[in-house]
């Protein structure tokens, strides 16, 4: 299956992209079919070749959502964006320690209950006569 994907160019803190063609599970920075373009995202500069990149997609290609987010945004292709990242499912563990820090936090914030013993209560029946008197 062929994919039209994003190769990384560059230097290592001023990344350039490349628009490429080339198989989906082949390494993105060997040999690719067709280099379609390249993207800066620095300065949001795209430039594509239009009509290869809409021949390839005519002949089953497929993009990945950051290519396809990336052409809708600067009209090279119609369509809907895609949502590129998915959120990693929450672990049951961390589950369980956000739930124990809620209860923790909770249980803080509540006031103690005041037991009282015979004797206190004693101390404040007498404090209580001192006060009438």
């Amino acid at each position: 299956m062929l994919t039209i994907k994003l190769s990384e160019i560059g230097k290592t803190n001023k990344k350039v992209f490349r628009l490429i063609i080339s198989e989906k599970g082949r390494d993105p920075y060997g040999n690719a079919l067709e280099i379609l373009g390249s993207y800066n995202p620095y300065s949001k500069e795209l430039q594509t070749k239009g009509e290869r990149i809409k021949y390839w997609l005519s002949k089953g290609a497929q993009m990945t959502d950051s290519v396809n987010n990336l052409l809708v945004d600067h009209k090279v292709v119609e369509g809907q964006k895609v949502k590129a990242s998915k959120a990693a499912p929450q672990s049951e563990k961390r589950a369980a320690q956000l739930k124990a820090k809620v209860d923790k936090k909770a249980a803080a914030s509540a006031p103690a209950p005041v037991e009282t013993t015979p004797e206190a209560e004693a101390v404040s029946e007498n404090e209580a006569k001192a006060k009438s008197e």
